[in-house]
């Protein structure tokens, strides 16, 4: 069984390649060349993509970062309702994101339940005047989408790793006189720094490449690029298919590359020699 799935994933990738590579006979491309990469990297539109994906993308990590760790800082200091929260922030991560962007959709759109909010305490003359945070300019519904996700995820990786040392090394400083914010700034940050950048990191590259929520509550020009490669991917001109392939191919590359420093981000912070072993902090 392990040996046909691997062997369709390759035989899927080595025809993507090849494809995105210009050997593409059904529109009588049979030679090997770069032309649709120099495509891509010409292309405006995939300019555009590429800074709305990278800085929507950064944005919701950097959100997700900071209060995933406030999170599991609070739930630390909860003790005996320890368990309680544990299985709070477990219920977002049984979600697919597909439906957090649905949750988003019934929550901020002009038709949803803020919207009436506002408008049945009379903040509003009516629910369409509310600032909708789906399709908007911004990308706000797709922060909030990915932080709603994200949130819970690297509160559970942090806060592992905080119960896991303990409150040794914060005692310790505190009989020597450090105060509450030197004993954050020179205990508590540095001991969770490895499981918030490894966490952060693998949202960050996980976020770069997604297609359902930017798809959802995105716009369609600029679009993210994932959204933009199944725009080009479906288009009736097949000319436009290999461009969609060389694109997600480039997709696949930056996130294999984020990966790739996540590894060696946990090799170096865990000091052995099995990356993965990380994952259990």
């Amino acid at each position: 069984m392990l040996s046909v799935v691997g062997g369709l994933f390759v035989g899927g990738l080595v025809l993507a390649l090849a494809q995105s590579l210009g050997y593409f006979p059904a529109t009588g491309e049979t030679a090997f060349s770069l032309v649709h990469y120099r495509t891509v990297c010409s292309d405006p539109e995939f300019r555009s993509a590429f800074l709305l994906t990278f800085v929507l993308a950064a944005v919701a990590t950097m959100l997700s970062a900071v209060l995933g760790f406030a999170v599991a800082l609070a739930v630390r200091d909860l003790r005996w309702l320890q368990p309680v929260w544990r299985t709070l922030l477990q219920i977002p991560l049984a979600l697919p994101h597909l439906a957090m962007a649905v949750v988003v959709i019934n929550l901020a759109s002009s038709s949803g339940l803020l919207a009436r909010l506002a408008f049945a305490c009379g903040l509003v003359h009516s629910p369409a005047e509310f600032p909708s945070l789906v399709n908007d300019r911004y990308g706000a519904g797709i922060v909030l989408s990915y932080c709603l996700k994200e949130i819970p995820f690297i509160a559970l990786m942090t806060l592992a790793l905080l119960v896991r040392i303990g409150d040794d090394f914060d005692m310790v400083a505190q009989t020597l006189g450090a105060s509450s914010w030197q004993r954050f700034r020179h205990v508590t940050l540095p001991l969770a720094a490895p499981a918030v950048l490894s966490a952060s990191l693998m949202v960050f590259a996980f976020l770069f490449g997604a297609f359902e929520v930017p798809f959802l509550l995105g716009r369609t020009y600029p679009a993210m690029l994932a959204v933009v490669a199944q725009q080009k991917f479906m288009n009736a001109d097949l000319a436009q298919r290999p461009v969609a392939i060389a694109l997600s191919v480039v997709i696949s590359l930056i996130t294999s590359v984020l990966v790739w420093l996540y590894l060696r981000m946990a090799q170096r912070m865990v000091g052995g020699n099995n990356p993965e072993s990380f994952l259990l902090l």
